[in-house]
């Protein structure tokens, strides 16, 4: 097409070139550092939306640095996978080794990765022999993406009403209530997809008992249990995998946002029991698993899962709390989560916090209507926890 103006910023060209799916603050971000992004006017800004969960290790992190450096030497970025690659390879087996799983298939997102995870069971059922095994039962509040089956497990009539008729057969039940799990799973069945921590729905954890529980009824039916720890996953509670914390193990888990430090990936980790039953052909993809990005993902992987590193997101999640729980505002109704995934609730609409935080020198992004979402690169400090709270404390007054 012909201009017929010739746009004056970059923010004026975004709005004449780009789909608008996105409600973007008028300011353009250009470098990082740590926990801290800058804009092209100068100005910094303290980090705690981390590129929503996926910036674990912060910005200009010398050893990612490193990692794609090296990457980028041997030329291999794309190989497809037609072709065996080393670095795809490794961190399939740090997966292995650092999960209940036994298998991965990569994938390019977390969408991608519950995609996949769908049809993997749907293949377990029809291998049994089970052509009318083909429900699934998701949960209020859940949220596994927007392409169209994780679409139909995310109940929410915002996000499905223009896109309806979706997947069919998939059922709600309501978090943390395994009688109305019980009501509505039967032989046909085919899985349970769950967040063991809901993000977009407000930060909410699953119970040990209430997962112990769904382990149980899935066995009882036949129906495979799987658990998207897309946000959730990859060290964000304070352990690598936050499921770790119940004791229970699921057939098929997704992860993907920040398993490559800000590169795109998604992995589907699964039992051999779900292996068995994906043959050659069944699945793919072009993309997923490229030299590049598999080895930036192991170094990630490797380095969050340190006792250490794991001890300070613990470490710094609970003093987050503790500090937020100071804040001596009738606006909060709730502080909740687990590690460096921290929900606030709010008796308003959050969206003027999240928009005086720009002006305070803040990112902060919601989960639902009143709810701030906390998580923040994984790196991290007091510090930066003593800056949030003093910058929210101002916030808040000024909304009161």
């Amino acid at each position: 097409m012909v201009e017929t103006t010739v746009p004056r910023t970059l923010i004026e060209q975004e709005h004449q070139y780009l789909v608008q799916t996105y409600g973007r603050p008028d300011f353009v971000l250009v470098r990082g550092e740590g926990m801290t992004l800058y804009d092209d006017a100068g100005r910094a800004y303290a980090d705690w939306v981390a590129g929503i969960a996926v910036n674990a290790l912060g910005y200009n992190d010398a050893g990612v640095q490193a990692e794609i450096q090296a990457g980028l030497q041997n030329g291999l970025i794309h190989l497809s996978n037609l072709y065996h690659n080393a670095p795809m390879i490794e961190l399939a087996r740090v997966l292995v080794e650092k999960s209940f799983a036994d298998r991965v298939f990569f994938a390019n997102s977390g969408t991608e990765a519950n995609e996949g995870a769908l049809k993997f069971a749907r293949r377990v059922a029809y291998n049994a022999g089970k052509p009318d095994k083909i429900e699934f039962i998701t949960f209020d509040h859940g949220f596994h993406g927007r392409s169209m089956g994780s679409l139909s497990m995310t109940p929410k009539e915002k996000y499905q009403k223009p896109f309806k008729p979706l997947l069919p057969g998939v059922q709600v039940a309501e978090f943390n209530n395994i009688e109305s799990v019980r009501a509505l799973i039967s032989d046909k069945t085919c899985a349970v997809m769950i967040e063991p921590i809901q993000g977009e729905g407000g930060i909410h954890e699953a119970s040990a008992e209430f997962l112990r529980e769904l382990r149980t009824l899935c066995d009882e039916h036949n129906t495979v249990l799987i658990f998207d720890e897309v946000q959730c996953g990859v060290g964000r509670t304070g352990a690598l995998w936050a499921h770790e914390a119940s004791g229970v193990t699921p057939d098929i888990m997704t992860v993907a946002k920040p398993l490559a430090a800000g590169l795109p990936i998604g992995a589907i980790l699964v039992t051999q029991r779900i292996a068995d039953n994906i043959s050659a052909g069944d699945h793919g993809s072009t993309f997923a698993g490229g030299p590049l990005i598999t080895r930036v993902a192991k170094y990630v992987v490797e380095r969050i899962s340190e006792p250490a590193f794991l001890a300070h997101v613990r470490e710094v999640g609970e003093y987050l709390q503790e500090r937020l729980s100071e804040i001596n505002s009738p606006l909060i109704t709730d502080i909740r989560g687990r590690g460096l995934m921290v929900g606030v609730e709010m008796s308003m609409d959050v969206s003027p916090v999240v928009k005086l935080g720009y002006e305070h020198g803040l990112l902060l992004v919601n989960a639902g209507p009143n709810v701030i979402r906390l998580v923040p690169p994984l790196i991290a400090t007091k510090s930066d926890v003593d800056h949030l709270v003093a910058k929210l404390t101002i916030i808040l007054e000024s909304l009161s």
